[in-house]
């Protein structure tokens, strides 16, 4: 039974690729190299140089299948290949017993490489390169094996990477630094200093106490975290989307509404927030008592009560010297989500990212709805009961 248990290790693949994607990284390994060698014996001045390292094809490896790891990065390519060459170069001149001089390469290369930020496997190999040779080539070559070939190899396969990674296999290369992305508002929303989950600062912490090697950036894994936790809700919590929850008489303004028609139509319902659509009914922004106030000018001893009033109040000259329709003073940009997003969604953009209420839109865009804190509340406080009866 232990037999059987081990043979099953043996299909554990560990790519999960297509046939197709196993194919063309096949073909961009195998072009890579070949290129390589080619244009390094076209570059090489000397004969007699070695026109290819050997761990450039473990290079090919980590850089084609799993272009997102830390250790494929530029930096970690180029820095783990040529200091670990230099280290190896060194270990050849300077010791003369020869396994004293290997296990030096690989030691002291690893150092360099982890000290450096720098960490590629296969930079090890490159090490042993040197170490490896005769006397009388080591001699000959000396530090210009860093340059020649190690250096030309690493060029050239970084640029064949970024171009095959990005053009034939469709993977983004280098991997981008994470970004936080933000809606850009007039206004400031402002998000909760205690939130439920986790967040890429406790995965990093949590890796520093735990001394693990992953081998996806910290980003990758909080956003595989998220994803992991959307899926979990979505089996607990069915299929509950955005239109089930929705309202669905909205109140709305457009671009030319006049600024008091419109601050008349939120105090007479009660509204925090009002979008604003064109004729097609698409939002082209939304209007929020923060609009109102941010286009106040108010000094120390003035009213508050007497500057919103001239504000709110039309204008009845001609010409006037303040905003007079919405669409001067509304937020232009604006998040909205499709009426068949699961509301595994909105927990995010309100509970985490604090927007009150979210405009909710059809396949064509047209505006159909509107979900406000309290409608995910009280689905999910419903849907609780629920199950519990």
């Amino acid at each position: 039974m232990k037999l059987l248990n081990f043979f099953k290790y043996l299909t554990v693949d560990p790519v999960n690729f297509s046939i197709k994607a196993k194919l063309l990284s096949f073909i961009a390994c195998f072009c890579s190299i070949f290129l390589i060698a080619l244009v390094s014996k076209l570059l090489s001045p000397w004969p007699e140089s070695p026109i290819l390292v050997a761990s450039m094809g473990a290079s090919a490896i980590i850089l084609f299948f799993i272009p997102s790891s830390p250790l494929a990065q530029p930096w970690p390519f180029i820095g783990g290949q040529l200091s670990s060459a230099a280290v190896g170069v060194f270990c050849a001149l300077h010791i003369s017993e020869p396994l004293t001089a290997q296990a030096s390469a690989v030691g002291g290369s690893i150092l360099i490489m982890l000290l450096l930020r720098c960490l590629h496997p296969p930079g090890a190999a490159t090490s042993l390169t040197p170490v490896m040779m005769s006397d009388t080539a080591i001699q000959s070559l000396n530090y210009s094996f860093v340059f020649i070939p190690v250096a030309i190899n690493v060029l050239v396969m970084l640029l064949l990477t970024v171009f095959i990674n990005r053009w034939v296999l469709k993977k983004e290369y280098p991997t981008p630094l994470p970004i936080k992305k933000q809606i850009r508002q007039r206004h400031t929303l402002s998000e909760p200093s205690h939130i439920i989950g986790f967040s890429e600062t406790d995965i990093n912490q949590a890796l520093k106490t735990t001394n693990l090697f992953i081998d996806i950036t910290p980003a990758q894994l909080s956003q595989l975290l998220l994803e992991v936790e959307t899926s979990a809700f979505k089996r607990i919590k069915g299929t509950l989307l955005c239109r089930d929850i929705m309202i669905r008489d909205v109140i709305t303004v457009e671009y030319g509404t006049e600024v008091e028609h419109a601050w008349k139509l939120m105090n007479q319902h009660h509204l925090k927030a009002l979008p604003v659509i064109d004729r097609a009914q698409r939002v082209i922004g939304i209007l929020t008592w923060n609009d109102f106030l941010k286009c106040i000018d108010l000094s120390a001893y003035e009213s508050i009560q007497h500057k919103f009033r001239q504000f709110i109040q039309r204008t009845q000259n001609i010409s006037a010297s303040k905003p007079e329709s919405v669409g001067f003073i509304m937020t232009t940009e604006v998040l909205s989500l499709d009426e068949n997003t699961h509301i595994v969604e909105l927990i995010q953009f309100m509970s985490i990212k604090g927007h009150r209420q979210i405009p909710i839109v059809n396949a064509e865009q047209r505006l159909v709805g509107m979900v406000y804190q309290a409608n995910l509340i009280a689905a999910l406080y419903n849907q609780q009961l629920a199950a519990e009866c």
